[in-house]
């Protein structure tokens, strides 16, 4: 499975949420919602998730392990600092 596309809906550097983004897989299924965080260890994504009883989040959508994860990260990372990289220009 492959990253086809990935877009940033919101860019912000205010709080914490730095994007949110929609990431394509090969051309055909499309996740909403994935969040770009700044943590205290640098960016991380959060995945689509619902809240499920008192303060407690389940997540929508996600990767099953951890390599699929940083494949995903990185390709959401590159489109980040693109995007960024031109909005400061």
């Amino acid at each position: 499975m492959e990253v086809t596309d990935v877009r940033m809906r919101k860019i912000s550097d205010e709080g914490k949420m730095r994007a949110i983004v929609s990431v394509t897989f090969d051309n055909a299924f499309v996740v909403h919602d994935i969040k770009i965080i700044e943590g205290q260890n640098g960016l991380f994504i959060a995945m689509p998730s619902r809240k499920i009883g008192e303060g407690d989040f389940r997540d929508i959508a996600h990767p099953i392990n951890s390599q699929t994860r940083e494949r995903l990260q990185q390709k959401i990372f590159e489109e980040y600092e693109k995007v960024k990289n031109e909005q400061e220009v």
